[in-house]
């Protein structure tokens, strides 16, 4: 493997930290890092020489994701932008990373939520004054930007997926 190898690795992490502040300052995810994530998964895969075979689990993985996703959206438990970004993240995750990426989540989640509601309760007045993004988030009963949690969970798990597994061994 080459220096050049490293690329190809970064795109997960950058977008992942982009999709948490977009998602932190505007409570939306923008389609576009979830479809630079779907895509670049593929070079990334080639350029590292992940086997077919995980290839192919990640997609059947990520289909899983973003259909339990949906699920989750249409009982309005998360926002489309989030169920989007959820199974983006779990095609780089494949199967070797998919439970830590969504165990890892899942803890940032409720973190993350009760420590903007412990906010939300004891700093009531961030939610008048402030930049517009600090109001909105600190509206008592506001959403809750998740693709925060989702990016934690993608760069705690991601040293466990088979990109970084076949990067490591290259």
């Amino acid at each position: 493997m080459t220096e050049l190898s490293i690329v190809p690795l970064a795109v997960l992490p950058v977008l992942a930290i982009v999709a948490a502040l977009h998602d932190l300052t505007t409570m939306k995810i923008p389609n576009w890092i979830s479809g630079l994530l779907i895509l670049g998964f593929f070079p990334a895969a080639l350029a590292l020489g992940l086997p077919l075979s995980m290839v192919g689990a990640s997609v059947g993985l990520a289909v899983a994701a973003l259909a339990v996703g949906a699920g989750m959206f249409a009982l309005n438990w998360i926002g489309g932008g989030d169920a989007k970004l959820l199974a983006a993240s779990v095609l780089w995750m494949g199967v070797s990373g998919g439970l830590p990426f969504l165990l890892y989540t899942a803890l940032a989640g409720g973190g993350f939520c009760l420590l903007l509601m412990a906010a939300r309760s004891r700093l009531p007045l961030l939610a008048q004054t402030g930049p517009g993004w600090v109001m909105r988030l600190m509206q008592p009963k506001g959403d809750i930007p998740y693709g925060v949690a989702i990016a934690v969970g993608a760069l705690l798990a991601y040293p466990s997926s088979p990109l970084m597994a076949v990067f490591v061994a290259g």
